[in-house]
């Protein structure tokens, strides 16, 4: 009678541990290691990290996020990744310092069948899983078409040189941007200097812009194509030193919040608003996703020269100081109060943001 009691017992302990793990569906807590680039644009810390971490938390209670920032540093980038491997992630998401340069870090994660999402930077070299980003030749078009538009209005399409500040030669957005743009502008505008800058540098942009203005003559400079609006700021920052009464329009990306104050109060043009919730979102989507063993479907692909990566490119919005009530406001991105401040104020009545 005892023995067959353990034995019950004994079936029904198999039968416990049995059903807890395949209820369970995996092997427990997942972790997955997000990696940014820099903290120099305030995109970063201030809405890809909260919103990628946000998402990963609502889709996946037992999985952890590794976060890393590498401060523009290559080198501290693959201490971070290595790091992050040994640690037993379980999927990374990579927006590289250098992309073309981490596809050994890639290589290691595939060693160790870790997949991998490139974020907002393609990176070359090898394949992986997926590349989430925006169509970047796009954003370059729609900044080279925008500052042909404000020449168009101001007369000055033919009557100076513009300044063109590009991105980081190590970011291959960069080259995509400067694509789009060239792709406007040339044959239409005459490029007095042309600039690729070293880690998104807005102090180099206004060194590079400085440059320019001694170069060119302050009267001659009828228009800047900025990749961003960090570097906007510093080539604001060279003009305003220079002693100009009137900017010429310059264009930006990211819609930072000291962007669209200065595209109301009338000393930027316009900025490129990315959705950059839906990015990160999406990104969160995917590694929660392939920490389960799952893949999902891709609208497109991206050829990063090693082969066809699956990707999700998303649409870029140009915005001007008529457009930021309906794009940026609307969305939630910034709250009128953050935008409004006492400098701004008026400006944001005129453009009917309360």
């Amino acid at each position: 009678m005892r023995a067959r009691v353990f034995a019950v017992l004994a079936l029904l302990l198999v039968s416990a541990c049995s059903n807890g793990s395949s209820s369970s569906g995996d092997s427990g807590e997942k972790t997955i290691a997000l990696f940014l680039p820099e903290s120099k644009t305030t995109r970063y810390e201030a809405f890809d990290r909260p919103l990628f971490e946000a998402k990963v938390k609502s889709l996946c209670g037992d999985c952890k996020v590794i976060y890393s920032n590498a401060d523009q540093d290559a080198a501290k980038q693959q201490q971070q990744v290595e790091a992050a491997l040994t640690q037993g992630a379980d999927a990374l998401v990579l927006d590289a310092v250098d992309a073309s340069a981490v596809a050994p870090l890639v290589n290691q994660a595939k060693q160790k069948d870790v997949p991998v999402v490139a974020y907002d930077r393609l990176i070359s070299g090898i394949t992986y899983e997926y590349y989430v980003s925006f169509n970047n030749v796009r954003v370059g078009e729609m900044q080279g078409q925008a500052l042909l538009d404000a020449l168009g209005k101001a007369g000055t399409t033919a009557k100076g040189q513009i300044v063109m500040i590009n991105g980081a030669p190590t970011d291959p957005s960069s080259a995509d941007y400067k694509k789009g743009a060239h792709n406007v502008l040339d044959g239409k505008v005459k490029v007095g200097r042309e600039f690729d800058t070293p880690d998104w540098s807005p102090d180099k942009a206004q060194q590079e812009m400085e440059q320019s203005i001694t170069a060119l003559g302050r009267d001659q400079i009828v228009g800047v194509l900025s990749a961003n609006d960090g570097m906007a700021g510093g080539a604001i920052a060279a003009m305003k030193r220079a002693g100009y009464s009137a900017l010429p329009p310059i264009t930006g990306q990211d819609a930072e919040l000291a962007a669209v104050q200065r595209i109301l109060t009338g000393e930027q043009y316009m900025t490129i608003y990315l959705d950059i919730r839906s990015e990160a979102e999406k990104a969160a989507e995917l590694a929660v996703a392939l920490v389960r063993g799952q893949k999902p479907d891709a609208p497109t692909q991206a050829d990063n020269g090693s082969g066809k990566v699956p990707a999700f490119l998303l649409d870029p919005i140009a915005v001007t100081a008529d457009k930021v009530k309906d794009t940026i406001v609307k969305d939630g991105f910034y709250k009128p109060a953050e935008i409004c401040t006492a400098e701004v104020k008026a400006a944001c009545t005129r453009e009917g943001i309360q």
